[in-house]
């Protein structure tokens, strides 16, 4: 897996758990305040777009994952 696959499975998993957490009809419910979350990985997506750096691109690296 790549560096480029692994921050999108990321991103998707993250974004899956905050929406289990956070809509009320999940059975997994804890608070609304989970869905805040889901907006810091949107941001995140969208500012890495712009500027072409991830914080989670620098963590893959450091931890050995391979480039693409």
């Amino acid at each position: 897996m790549t560096i480029n696959s692994a921050i999108r499975v990321i991103a998707g998993f993250f974004v899956l758990l905050s929406v289990a957490l956070g809509a009320p009809a999940s059975p997994l419910y804890v608070s609304s305040y989970w869905l805040w979350f889901s907006v810091v990985v949107g941001a995140n997506l969208f500012q890495s777009g712009l500027t072409k750096w991830c914080p989670m691109e620098t963590i893959l690296k450091k931890a050995g994952v391979p480039g693409a």
